[in-house]
């Protein structure tokens, strides 16, 4: 089969993203099959393209926002109306965050009849947006921490931010409402108003709208979804407390335990929430689900990824692997699954 691996993109996880394309890459080609990478922040520049192989064993340093200001939108729309992909099967995506995880490369791909891994439109422009997969989750009863939302132009407002911890408290995390990978997080405890405006700001750098949410103290785990079926549960004991980018993607700040050591009615539970959610959202192919666990054992559900990372230390591959799926595996059923639909 020939198959297309997107991955790179212009969000601020590009290299993440290649970092997870090479993964597939090497993994689909042990398998068989012709694979060829692409990466759609080029367009239709072939010779580009044809040199992106270098650039997936180059992914130390991951661009700034200056650098990603740079890349355009309409080269996303060049490279899928390209010949790139007159004669693709089936399109193996693997970009994270905005134009990649949002649904609009999914819209792209749909009008040209390629299939696709993942989710589908309506469900991954829902589940990027924090905020909007926040009230499907409270509509659907699921348990989430208390949360609120402020617009970047709100910032300078500090009355708005006495508000928002006189709401919740001095302990809370303030996120953009569209990343992933912690791209413009920070967890605060102090209360102090001009801590809560320096975090909105750099949250802002990345999105229009940020979330502020209440921190809850307790264990992170996660939950794989794979074509509807809960996996078993991964616990995340970050080194310095708190899961950033260096705790995912710098060996030895974390340490991951699966399947993870907690009540059996618990996790069984919170594999119920996460299943719930991803069928409230109508997710397909593969998903992450994540979650805090307090110290009264309660599982509060943070957010759900349908794209989730799939380089050699992500989560997903590492629940599979404990009921026996080796990655190449994992990502033939993930194709299976999109040629399918």
């Amino acid at each position: 089969m020939k198959i297309a691996v997107l991955c790179g993109g212009i969000s601020s996880e590009r290299n993440v993203s290649y970092a997870g394309g090479k993964a597939v890459v090497e993994a689909l080609l042990s398998l068989g099959h012709e694979v060829i990478p692409i990466d759609p922040a080029f367009g239709d520049d072939f010779e580009k393209q044809n040199e992106l192989k270098h650039y997936l064993n180059d992914i130390s340093k991951f661009p700034t926002l200056d650098e990603l200001h740079q890349y355009s939108t309409k080269k996303i729309i060049d490279c899928i109306n390209s010949s790139l992909f007159d004669d693709i099967e089936c399109a193996f995506i693997v970009l994270h965050g905005p134009n990649g995880e949002d649904g609009l490369v999914q819209a792209l791909l749909e009008l040209r009849k390629i299939p696709y891994t993942g989710s589908g439109v309506r469900a991954s422009s829902t589940a990027i947006n924090k905020a909007a997969t926040k009230i499907m989750m409270e509509a659907g009863g699921i348990t989430t921490p208390p949360w609120t939302i402020i617009h970047k132009d709100q910032i300078d407002d500090l009355s708005l931010f006495q508000e928002i911890r006189s709401y919740l408290g001095d302990d809370i995390i303030v996120k953009p409402s569209n990343q992933g990978s912690t791209f413009g997080i920070t967890h605060l405890e102090s209360g102090i108003l001009d801590d809560m405006q320096d975090a909105a700001r750099k949250a802002a750098e990345y999105s229009a709208t940020i979330l502020f949410e209440k921190f809850i103290e307790g264990r992170e785990i996660t939950v794989a979804i794979i074509n509807g079926k809960a996996y078993p549960i991964v616990e995340i004991i970050p080194e310095n407390g708190f899961y950033d980018y260096d705790a995912k993607y710098v060996g030895g700040g974390t340490i991951y335990q699966c399947p993870a050591d907690m009540d059996e009615n618990v996790g069984y539970f919170t594999q119920e929430q996460a299943l719930h959610l991803n069928n409230l959202l109508g997710c397909q192919g593969f998903t992450r689900v994540d979650f805090r666990l307090d110290d009264e054992l309660q599982p509060y559900c943070l957010e759900i990824n349908t794209i989730p990372g799939f380089t050699s230390r992500s989560l997903v591959p590492m629940a599979a692997k404990e009921e026996g799926i080796e990655f190449p595996e994992l990502c033939q059923i993930i194709v299976d699954i999109a040629m399918k639909r």
